[in-house]
């Protein structure tokens, strides 16, 4: 069965952090509407090898994209192009890299900010490319391109949190409290999406440390959350044994919900 779904990457944000600091999503979680589990970001973690990561399955030293400044087309299928060859509706509000990646590279704000083109992979796109777009405006583009295009597949991809990061560090009031905000901002959505026959996966590309970057091994650069909300997630424990997800389980995770015809690595056990 096809599933719509939405795949929400909130740039740079740690799992303990959004453990301690999303308040409305945890509520789902004590309700029994979400899940969370830990999973740990290929390497290096760095933001465009680890979009790459989580659209293609691949992980960047396989993929060739392992480092910021790589700027060409992915040379993997990704969700975009599987699910654009097999007949659905891709949408994004994204980070203009993701444009590099996936429609058209370099990134030209005029040309590529707003895209409309069946012919591309994204077929539906909102592209931004400073980091301090505020991430309300950032929703606020997505759910247009939802409400206007009814997506089979969407993508958003908030930079606040990352951005933050980068000025304040891992432990700072700064940090946790943009995690906050983009809680809030998620809770006037959700409901919505699921009553629109959405599952909803939100994670992160890679974590945050305390010299104001990331990159490297450390745990806290490595270690993102996922919630998974919607009816065809088996929601099992994220304690037992047999739920290691890895970041590139993720990509075939969405293409299952998509049921599109596809050889990425899948967890079968995060599926209902």
């Amino acid at each position: 069965m096809s599933n719509k779904t939405i795949l929400v990457v909130l740039d740079g944000l740690n799992y303990q952090v959004a453990r301690d600091c999303m308040g409305y999503l945890t509520g789902l979680i004590e309700h029994q509407r979400a899940t969370l589990y830990k999973i740990q970001s290929e390497l290096p973690s760095m933001s465009r090898p680890l979009y790459e990561c989580l659209l293609t399955g691949v992980s960047p030293v396989n993929s060739g994209i392992v480092n910021n400044n790589i700027v060409r087309l992915s040379n993997q299928e990704s969700v975009f192009s599987l699910a654009t060859k097999q007949g659905k509706t891709t949408a994004a509000a994204a980070y203009h890299w993701v444009s590099e990646l996936y429609n058209i590279a370099p990134y030209h704000a005029v040309r590529d900010r707003f895209t409309h083109d069946k012919e591309l992979n994204i077929q539906h796109a909102c592209f931004y490319h400073w980091d301090h777009y505020p991430d309300e405006a950032l929703f606020l583009d997505a759910e247009h391109l939802r409400q206007t295009h009814q997506p089979d597949f969407l993508l958003i991809h908030p930079m606040n949190i990352d951005d933050i990061g980068h000025k304040f560090g891992l432990d700072s009031r700064q940090y946790r409290n943009s995690a906050r905000t983009v809680d809030i901002i998620l809770s006037n959505y959700i409901d919505t999406w699921v009553n629109d026959g959405y599952q909803i996966l939100i994670t992160s590309d890679h974590g945050m440390n305390n010299d104001l970057s990331h990159g490297g091994i450390l745990p806290e650069e490595r270690e993102v959350p996922l919630f998974v909300i919607g009816n065809s997630f088996s929601h099992q424990d994220p304690t037992l044994k047999d739920m290691k997800i890895k970041q590139t389980d993720i990509c075939g995770a969405v293409c299952q919900l998509l049921a599109l015809e596809h050889n990425k690595p899948y967890p079968q056990e995060l599926l209902a």
